[in-house]
């Protein structure tokens, strides 16, 4: 159970952490608390030589250790215990993501640290277990694939829950036998500099695990054009992960995993228990105060039971306790900064001000720090950016629809296809709709992931390429080559 705390004396990891050691740079970006909007740290700006030190030293690392070439059971046991002490340094992991993140200290140590270690667990154990193959070939051949680890990683990941974004992009980098260099958001760093402190302390040889801090524009594009970098994984939105696109292609050509932004549907139909219905849609928009890619943030409901439903959902949304998020009684998160929160209510007064009207919500929470109202908006126009873009606040729109066909239509977005929630007691129904609706995770009368890591996620259309979690990772991780020799 997690405990309230003080975030002034909690200490910063400041520095970029490459081979065994904290690298002080003096250049840095000054960070905000979301909870307060107080200054407490600065995070460095690496530039092209910090990356090129952190690359060179995991090339290095992983020729005079052998780390690829380890018996795959030995680096099983070794991120057995990076986990072990993940868990056990668990309340210190999660007071440095939730001073800089707008991850409440309960949720950070309760959800985001053990899910990290239940992740590195989860891709330790594929060490061992996936592999090449013998084929069948002429009867004067033998014919294998083998499979083998690409070198050094490049990795990118968010602002939104670092430390177990951390862990999607490590885990199975490192269980596939290679290095990794990864840039958290320049936002959020400090929690994935800790976990990779303790990398080392597991036994994970110096240089394999390395992290350097930055902006995308500098240290991220430093990063991925990087010639020693063989593969790149990143989470983020899709105009980031446009532009990472195109300066991969332009510099020198490498796989990728891309999972990106998303404007997830969630449809209701009438058969659904509307109150499981109510209590899972809130939850998803609720949780992290919808900053998270998977966000459900449009209300597809048959018109029939619409009226009783939003009576149900705008009770369940506000029901939430806000707070600071050093304080373990707070459910409710700030938003990340002080720029995102006024993207939010752009978009929000944009869509009022065009005829939409805000059931619930729709202004700043008169507190301090950046927190939002939990927003429901209804008669929305079909072009509204509050409709069609992505937000990434606590903003939840509703359509309605007279027949399951128009339920489909409606769900369809144009750009996005990341996740989608079907709500109905209807087996034949529900099935129609997880075949029909274009997303590459789709759940049925629940919202949001288990702790099941074997189930890959990634998005379709503009949300992504490739998949991060499940088997999917792993093998991405590893690269094939065929072998044919003459008998």
């Amino acid at each position: 159970m997690a405990s309230s705390f003080k975030p002034e004396l909690v200490e910063m990891p400041i520095g970029h952490w490459i081979g065994d050691r904290l690298i002080i740079d003096s250049s840095g970006i000054e960070l905000q608390r979301p909870s307060d909007g107080i200054n407490y740290a600065s995070c460095p700006l690496g530039g092209p030589e910090i990356v090129d030190q952190a690359v060179s030293t995991a090339k290095a690392a992983l020729k005079t250790s052998g780390w690829g070439m380890r018996r795959p059971r030995e680096r099983t046991e070794v991120m057995h215990r990076w986990a072990d002490l993940i868990v056990a340094e668990g309340e210190k992991i999660g007071q440095l993501e939730s001073i800089s993140s707008s991850r409440p200290i309960a949720q950070s140590v309760s959800i985001d640290v053990a899910v990290t270690a239940e992740q590195i667990r989860f891709f330790a154990e594929m060490a061992d277990k996936e592999g090449g193959d013998v084929v069948p070939t002429d009867g004067n051949h033998l014919g294998m694939i083998l499979s083998e680890p690409y070198g050094v990683v490049g990795a990118i990941t968010p602002w939104n829950v670092p430390v177990s974004m951390a862990g999607w992009k490590m885990a199975p980098a490192l269980a596939a036998g290679n290095a990794i260099v990864l840039k958290p958001s320049e936002l959020t760093p400090f929690s994935t500099i800790y976990i990779a402190q303790l990398a080392i302390k597991a036994g994970i040889p110096a240089g394999i695990v390395n992290v350097v801090l930055g902006d995308g524009m500098t240290t991220g594009a430093s990063l991925i054009a990087h010639s020693d970098i063989a593969k790149v994984s990143f989470t983020g939105s899709t105009l980031a992960g446009g532009a990472i696109m195109k300066k991969i292609a332009s510099t020198q050509i490498k796989p990728m995993t891309l999972e990106l932004g998303g404007k997830s549907p969630q449809i209701v139909f009438p058969s659904a228990d509307l109150k499981v219905a109510a209590r899972c849609i809130a939850g998803s928009i609720m949780l992290n105060a919808g900053q998270t890619c998977v966000a459900g943030t449009r209300l597809i409901i048959d018109q029939r039971v619409s009226g009783e439903f939003m009576g149900l959902l705008a009770a369940a949304m506000t029901s939430y306790h806000a707070g600071p998020t050093w304080d373990a009684t707070s459910n409710y998160s700030p938003v990340i900064s002080a720029h995102q929160i006024a993207r939010i209510e752009t978009i929000v007064d944009a869509a009022v001000s065009e005829g939409a009207e805000a059931i619930i919500g729709g202004k700043r929470m008169d507190r301090d720090g950046y927190f939002y109202e939990p927003t429901i908006l209804s008669g929305v126009e079909k072009d509204s950016p509050a409709l069609v873009e992505e937000i990434f606040g606590p903003v939840i729109t509703v359509q309605t629809f007279g027949d399951e066909e128009e339920a489909f239509e409606l769900s369809d977005h144009p750009t996005y296809g990341l996740a989608a929630g079907v709500f109905s007691k209807d087996l034949s129904q529900a099935m129609r709709a997880v075949k029909r609706v274009e997303a590459g995770t789709v759940w049925v009368n629940r919202y949001g992931r288990s702790r099941d890591h074997i189930l890959p996620t990634g998005g379709y259309k503009a949300s992504g390429i490739g998949k991060d979690l499940g088997k999917e990772a792993y093998k991405s991780n590893r690269r094939l080559k065929s072998v044919l020799i003459e008998i």
